[in-house]
């Protein structure tokens, strides 16, 4: 595959509702409150993902995961811009520190999709994407911190940045000798495989560090025969591949539903890792459910998969050096 063809897609995202409820022959009269949600948190889908999604069926679980709902607008007490206080671990643009022996940059805003229950919709990348020239202040803070042991990168997406980009990063943070990891989270692999392409293999069967990608898929149907082919090719690169996941109320809150999630994951050679409560970010509670009910879900699901295929129950709370366990 051509190494521009992951970049003209990119390039070219549904990111019109009309265009998106068109395409999926779904109910025009869902346009106006569309159109009001996308002016709070713009749609991005990539167009290769809408194959995956039944046409006509407004409730289809990869749907719902990218459909700008009125449902969006209702202001709720509780749920607020920046849920995690990130601001508060944000010491310099681009560097996020709230963990011990990590931390992780947001070298870059841009997503191939936008999640309609991402807890950084209201983040300010416009004072966090330190760009090329603000580099050197993220390596010398990562130098001065001997227990700094793995960079995160994240973002935005951080494989929506060329394979140049991310080569010439890497070479100067690899000068840092206490880096031992190289983390990348990422939804690209799930709705934009072709960004997988011969060069990014290249590259990154060579950087001297342990990689490990942590894709994120909240539903089986997901994994597409595409997904499934880079998933491998990345394997094969010796990147580790791990999958985190929300639990979303009308997409994956079923235990039969996890349970495939899991079982699809392993087949393909991702280790289920983190199944995280929904974050409490504006725009998102129609998607929450309560905890007791999140735990519930989480026993029943391992009383049907062995323990290596149930991901860890999670919640991340402001301020904590940890994620908190559930159940």
């Amino acid at each position: 595959m051509k190494k521009y063809e992951w970049q003209k897609a990119l390039s070219d995202l549904i990111t019109d509702p009309k265009e998106l409820l068109s395409m999926l022959e779904l109910d025009p009269m869902l346009l106006d409150r569309a159109e009001a949600a996308v002016r709070q948190f713009p749609l991005k889908v990539p167009r290769r993902f809408l194959d995956q999604i039944e046409k006509g069926n407004p409730r289809d679980p990869l749907l719902l995961q990218v459909l700008p709902l009125a449902a969006e607008l209702t202001e709720h007490a509780d749920y607020v811009s920046d849920p995690l206080e990130e601001i508060k671990s944000n010491p310099i643009p681009g560097l996020l520190h709230k963990y011990h022996g990590r931390v992780l940059l947001t070298l870059t805003s841009a997503c191939a999709v936008h999640c309609r229950y991402c807890f950084r919709r209201n983040f300010p990348y416009e004072d966090n994407n330190p760009g090329m020239s603000g580099w050197r202040a993220l390596f010398d803070y990562i130098q001065q911190d001997s227990t700094i042991t793995e960079v995160i990168l994240s973002g935005g997406d951080p494989l929506s940045m060329s394979d140049k980009s991310l080569k010439l990063f890497c070479d100067q943070l690899q000068l840092i000798p206490h880096v031992k990891r190289l983390r990348f989270h990422t939804r690209l692999p799930v709705v934009l495989p072709e960004r997988i392409t011969d060069e990014f293999i290249d590259w990154i069967t060579s950087v001297p560090f342990n990689v490990v990608m942590v894709i994120h898929m909240n539903h089986a149907r997901e994994m597409s025969d595409a997904v499934k082919t880079v998933l491998q090719r990345l394997l094969n690169a010796r990147v580790t591949l791990l999958n985190q996941s929300v639990l979303l109320k009308g997409v994956n809150d079923d235990v039969a539903i996890l349970a495939e999630l899991s079982e699809v994951l392993f087949a393909a050679g991702v280790l289920p890792y983190y199944l995280h409560v929904l974050d409490k970010v504006k725009g998102a509670a129609h998607f929450d459910m309560p905890e007791e009910n999140a735990i519930q879900l989480h026993t029943a699901l391992t009383h049907v998969l062995p323990g290596y295929l149930v991901p860890k129950l999670v919640r991340e709370e402001a301020g904590e050096g940890a994620k908190t366990m559930l159940g």
